[in-house]
């Protein structure tokens, strides 16, 4: 029985390093979107606070300087809660890029495995008609020497 050998086992090796380090990247860049999606949180969270703050400063005595401090704190606020929104915008479009480049690769090696499967299968059954056909070949060798039981 011959060795089965695959032609396209580099090619296969290839590919599979690739999507490994497609997949790297994707999980980086899940990563870092779920980075700014906790940085947006945060932000949010900051500036509701600001907010709550403002309106129950209004409540009170009313400061002309302290309002204007608390509203320009509340601007700066409102400004990196945009940077954090564009970022958290951005890593998203990049983790579903790294996606897609994830998918392709996964894809290739996909074809190759199927052609390896196929080329294997191919191989196993022409080993199997090979075997058959020494075993036909021995047992009609067999038959042609056997001398009859009776004679007559």
């Amino acid at each position: 029985m011959k060795r089965f050998r695959f032609p396209l086992r580099p090619v296969a090796v290839l590919r599979a390093h690739h999507e490994m380090r497609a997949r790297e990247a994707f999980g980086t860049s899940v990563h870092a979107y779920v980075r700014a999606e906790e940085e947006l949180a945060t932000t949010r969270a900051r500036v509701a606070a600001l907010e709550a703050e403002l309106f129950a400063g209004r409540r009170e005595r009313f400061s002309a300087a302290d309002e204007a401090h608390a509203l320009a704190a509340y601007r700066r606020e409102c400004d990196v809660e945009g940077g954090a929104e564009r970022a958290m915008i951005a890593a998203r479009a990049a983790m579903e890029q790294r996606r897609i480049e994830f998918l392709e690769a996964h894809r290739r090696v996909e074809v190759v495995r199927r052609l390896e499967e196929k080329a294997r299968s191919a191989h196993r059954l022409a080993n199997q008609k090979e075997e058959q056909a020494e075993f036909d070949d021995r047992a009609g060798r067999r038959f042609a020497v056997r001398q009859p039981l009776f004679s007559s």
